[in-house]
């Protein structure tokens, strides 16, 4: 029988909408995550990608520095090297650098995934593995270039399933519109995926994964 976490989710407070303030910050969150030992691993590969944000946007000066949640602050300002994990072992060629960082991000959450038979990480990776590249390949269409240089693990990949979100995310007035239609795909996604009241990990990383979202747009509203 899998393992359930009847504890912490019935302790966490429930998540708000989109830009409402989140019941709690991602290190909080991961603090009380880590007394479920059998689930920190995977609560830790959803709450990387916070952290690889994080230092794209410190990389690109658009903030100064950040503090890590998985990651070291160091590690996010470039001072220290990453991981070995999320060190890409693809043998090709990326045309944006960054790119070979999110390729080793989702293969690894599908390996803990497989390794621990959660079949919420291995979808979620495909779920996000699919909408990057959707939208990389309507931006490649638009500037006339190979979409192909800027796909990440493309083995992965379900183009199809993204096309009514690329299509809304293309006629958005704005980038925080964009920003939003994307951002809603992926609440939506949940739902669909977080398995309520089961108590298994799949609801735990569901709502991991709610939270980022959910400090994600606190953070843009201010």
């Amino acid at each position: 029988m899998a393992e359930q976490y009847y504890f912490i989710l019935t302790a966490l407070p429930a998540l708000p909408e989109l830009g409402e303030s989140a019941p709690m910050g991602l290190r909080e969150f991961r603090q009380l995550a880590r007394e479920e030992a059998s689930a920190s691993t995977m609560v830790d590969a959803v709450l990387l990608e916070q952290d690889i944000l994080s230092r794209e946007a410190v990389g690109a000066g658009e903030i100064e520095q950040a503090d890590g949640i998985v990651l070291t602050s160091d590690q996010i300002a470039g001072d220290e090297p990453l991981p070995e994990f999320l060190t890409s072992t693809v043998n090709r060629q990326y045309r944006i650098t960054g790119d070979s960082v999110w390729e080793a991000l989702y293969r690894y959450v599908h390996r803990i995934g497989t390794e621990r038979k959660n079949l919420f990480l291995r979808e979620w990776a495909d779920f996000e593995v699919s909408l990057r590249n959707a939208l990389a390949r309507e931006r490649a269409e638009k500037l006339g270039l190979d979409a192909h240089a800027y796909l990440v693990a493309a083995d992965v990949d379900d183009a199809e399933s993204m096309e009514d979100t690329v299509s809304a995310w293309a006629k958005a007035d704005d980038p925080l519109s964009a920003m939003r239609v994307l951002d809603e795909r992926r609440r939506e996604w949940l739902e669909e995926h977080s398995k309520y009241f089961s108590f298994a990990a799949d609801e735990l990383l569901a709502y991991a994964r709610g939270l980022v979202l959910v400090n994600r747009w606190q953070t843009l509203n201010k």
